[in-house]
C-alpha cells in the first residue's frame, strides 16, 4: 500500500504542475492559426463501425463539424449484421468508386469502397468482418495522409480537439509519433445530430463512477506517465498515430487490447532503432463516449480490458526489467504488470483474508479500522483530485450540483464500486488462464438525438 500511495501521489503532483502548466499556455496561444498554417499535417479520421447503427450517424456528424483545415473520414464497416451500411448509404448518399488501396497490412477482404456524393471527404470501406484491429489496418491501407486518428464508432468529437491532439505533432518536427487525447462519459450529456449541446450527469451512480473513473486515469495516470515519455496506452477512442511508424511497427494485432499492444510496439521499435521519438497524452482534446450503463456489460467490459492489459504484457514480456528498454522496461512496464495487473488479484486475496479473520477472531481490529480509515480517505482524496483538477484546467464540468455529486459519489466507491471491478478483473485473469478470446456482445443506444 505505501508503494501504490507512493506512485499514485508522485503521478497527482506530476499532473497538478504538467496540466496547469499546458493550460495556462493554451489560453495563450490561439490555436486558429493552425488552421491556416502550412505546417498543419493532414489526417485521415479511421472510424471502425460493427454494429454501430445507433450511434455512427451522431459520429459522423461530429466529425463533419470538426476545425481542421484538411481530413478524410473512413468509415471502416466490417461485416456488421445490424443497418449500419443501409443507414450510411441512406443518410449520406454513397456511390461505389475505383479507389486504389495499397496492401501494406494483411486484412480481410475488402468489399467495396464507396464516396458520399454530399461531402467527397467521406469514405466508406465495406469488408468481411475481421474485428477492430483488422478493421483499423483495413482503414491504414485506404487512407491516404501521413496521419491517421483512430475513432470509436460511439463517439463525439469537440469542434477543436483535432487542433489541439494534432499541434504537439506539427510543433515536434516528426518526433512526436503519438499523441492521445482525453476520453469523457457523454451519458447524460445533451448531443444534437453529432454536436456537444450541454454537459451533464447521468442519474445511475454505476455512470457517475465511471465519469470519475475516466478522469483519475486521464488527469492523474496518463499526464504523469506522459510527461517521461512513458506512456503505454494511447485509448482507441482518440487518438492519432504516424501511419510510416504504425505500418513499420506491423500495424494493430489481433488482440483485444489493440490499442495498448500497438503503443507498447511502438515504443520498443523505437527503442530498438536508438531514435529520439515520443508518444505523449494531451489532457484538453476531449472525445465524449458512451458507456455501459448496466452491471452486465460494465463486467463484461474490465474483464475483457484486463485481458488485453495482460495479453500486452505477456506478448512484449522481454521489455520487463531489461535495461536495454531504458525507463519504458525499468518503470513503465513493471508498473503495469505489478500494479495495474495484479494489483486487483493481491486486493482479493486481502478481502477474503480480512472476512475470514473476522470469522476465526484473529484479526487486530484497531489496526484493521485504522488501515480501513486510511485506504478510504486517500481513495477519496485520489478521485476527487482528479475531479477538482478537472475543474481547475478544464472546467468541462462547471455547475456546482455536478461537482457536488461527484464529490458524493466519489466517498462511495469503496464500500461497493472497487469491490466489483476488483471481482471483475480477477475474473478477467481467470478467462485469460482458460484461453477465453473474444470482445463479447456490447449493446449501444447511442449518445446522439439525430
Amino acid at each position: 500500500m505505501i508503494l501504490i500511495m507512493t506512485v499514485y501521489g508522485g503521478m497527482i503532483i506530476l499532473s497538478l504542475s504538467q496540466i496547469r502548466k499546458n493550460y495556462q499556455l493554451h489560453e495563450v496561444v490561439p490555436y486558429e492559426d493552425l488552421l491556416q498554417s502550412e505546417f498543419t499535417k493532414p489526417v485521415s479520421i479511421l472510424v471502425p463501425a460493427y454494429n454501430e447503427s445507433a450511434g455512427i450517424y451522431g459520429t459522423i456528424r461530429s466529425l463533419l463539424s470538426i476545425e481542421y483545415p484538411e481530413y478524410e473520414m473512413i468509415i471502416i464497416n466490417d461485416g456488421s449484421t445490424d443497418d449500419t451500411l443501409e443507414k450510411l448509404f441512406m443518410r449520406f448518399k454513397l456511390v461505389k468508386i475505383n479507389r486504389v488501396v495499397r496492401k501494406q497490412l494483411d486484412t480481410k477482404e475488402v468489399k467495396g469502397v464507396y464516396q458520399s456524393t454530399i461531402y467527397p471527404h467521406l469514405i466508406v470501406l465495406d469488408k468481411e468482418n475481421g474485428g477492430k484491429a483488422d478493421a483499423l489496418n483495413a482503414g491504414i491501407n485506404c487512407s491516404k495522409y501521413p496521419y491517421f486518428c483512430s475513432l470509436d464508432g460511439d463517439s463525439i468529437i469537440e469542434r477543436n480537439a483535432f487542433l489541439k491532439v494534432l499541434k504537439p505533432i506539427i510543433e515536434s518536427d516528426d518526433e512526436v509519433i503519438a499523441s492521445g487525447g482525453s476520453v469523457r462519459i457523454a451519458n447524460g450529456c445533451d448531443i444534437q445530430n453529432g454536436e456537444l449541446v450541454s454537459i451533464g450527469l447521468s442519474h445511475k451512480p454505476i455512470v457517475i463512477m465511471q465519469v470519475i473513473e475516466y478522469l483519475r486515469a486521464f488527469l492523474t495516470g496518463r499526464v504523469g506517465l506522459s510527461k517521461n515519455n512513458l506512456l503505454l496506452i494511447v485509448s482507441g477512442a482518440f487518438g492519432v498515430f504516424s501511419k510510416r511508424w504504425v505500418v513499420e511497427a506491423g500495424g494493430y494485432a489481433h488482440t483485444v487490447g489493440e490499442d495498448m499492444e500497438l503503443v507498447v510496439r511502438l515504443h520498443r521499435l523505437i527503442k530498438e532503432k536508438k531514435v529520439n521519438k515520443k508518444i505523449i497524452y494531451v489532457p484538453d482534446p476531449v472525445c465524449w463516449t458512451e458507456a455501459p450503463e448496466s452491471i452486465k456489460f460494465l463486467r463484461r467490459q474490465r474483464k475483457r480490458w484486463h485481458r488485453g492489459l495482460f495479453d500486452s504484457l505477456w506478448k512484449h514480456k522481454k521489455l520487463l526489467f531489461n535495461p536495454k528498454y531504458g525507463s519504458i522496461g525499468l518503470f513503465a512496464m513493471p508498473y503495469f504488470f505489478f500494479i495495474e495487473f495484479l494489483g486487483p488479484l493481491i486486493e482479493l486475496i486481502g478481502y477474503i483474508i480480512l472476512i475470514i479473520s473476522i470469522f476465526t477472531g484473529s484479526i487486530y481490529i484497531e489496526y484493521a479500522l485504522l488501515f480501513f480509515i486510511l485506504a478510504f480517505i486517500y481513495g477519496s482524496i485520489y478521485s476527487m483530485a482528479a475531479v477538482l483538477l478537472e475543474e481547475w484546467t478544464m472546467e468541462r464540468y462547471p455547475k456546482v450540483k455536478h461537482l457536488t455529486i461527484l464529490f458524493f459519489i466519489s466517498l462511495t466507491e469503496t464500500f461497493w464500486y472497487r469491490p466489483l471491478t476488483v471481482l471483475w478483473r480477477v475474473e478477467g485473469m481467470v478467462e485469460m488462464v482458460i484461453g477465453k478470446k473474444g470482445w463479447g456482445e456490447m449493446i449501444r443506444k447511442g449518445v446522439s438525438n439525430d
